[in-house]
């Protein structure tokens, strides 16, 4: 039985649905429409209670969890070799993950969605913009990443988790006001992911614009 990844169109989903199509694996890929709130209805909720994305099932198992998700695929497809092998270079890459899903995502959810955090607009707005300058700050970070790396990925020489998240944070910036272009080192690594082909099959069936700046 194929595997089937639940995901969504430009959201964190991105990161196992470009790993699996690197990996040409065998998978039927699930869009859930988000902006038209089909995570919270009764046929996504019985396979993900908390309604999100994404959500990887596989001989009976379902996985939620951007952490567990990518290292349960490291581990089903060795051969791919996307966190490294080394315990060291490992624990790095996985902690560079941990950070970008635990600080760096969360940011942004201040930003795109601050009515999950404050009833007023006036709140709301100054959380918006707020969380839009630390955003920036974070993104900051993670170009040091690119220009500092000694490698041809973030967590290696081989693609893998990290390149795709850059992509996908950095695609975000746009939608926080944020020009992509004015993080370099960033901007250039993220569109030379996006040439790969099983990055470029995921982009393709997402619809993705990497760069959603738009100028006041």
């Amino acid at each position: 039985m194929a595997m089937k990844l639940y995901f969504a169109p430009g959201a964190c989903s991105f990161v196992p649905h470009s790993l699996l199509e690197s990996a040409g694996a065998d998978f039927e890929p699930v869009m859930v429409k988000l902006h038209k709130g089909e995570q919270n209805e009764p046929a996504y909720r019985a396979v993900n209670p908390r309604g999100q994305v994404p959500v990887l099932v596989d001989e009976g198992e379902t996985i939620t969890q951007i952490l567990a998700i990518v290292q349960y695929l490291d581990a089903r497809f060795p051969e791919q070799q996307w966190l490294p092998r080394e315990l060291k270079a490992r624990t790095r890459v996985l902690q560079t993950l941990a950070w970008m899903n635990n600080t760096v995502h969360p940011t942004f959810t201040h930003v795109f969605m601050p009515f999950k955090y404050a009833q007023t607009p006036e709140t709301q707005a100054e959380l918006k913009s707020f969380n839009a300058r630390v955003y920036a700050g974070l993104l900051a970070d993670i170009e040091k990443m690119a220009q500092d790396k000694d490698t041809a990925f973030l967590g290696g020489e081989r693609f893998g988790p990290l390149d795709a998240y850059a992509l996908t944070l950095l695609r975000w910036g746009g939608l926080a006001q944020i020009d992509p272009t004015s993080f370099p080192a960033l901007w250039a690594h993220v569109q030379k992911v996006a040439q790969l082909p099983g990055v470029a099959r995921a982009i393709e069936r997402e619809r993705l614009q990497l760069n959603l700046y738009k100028p006041a």
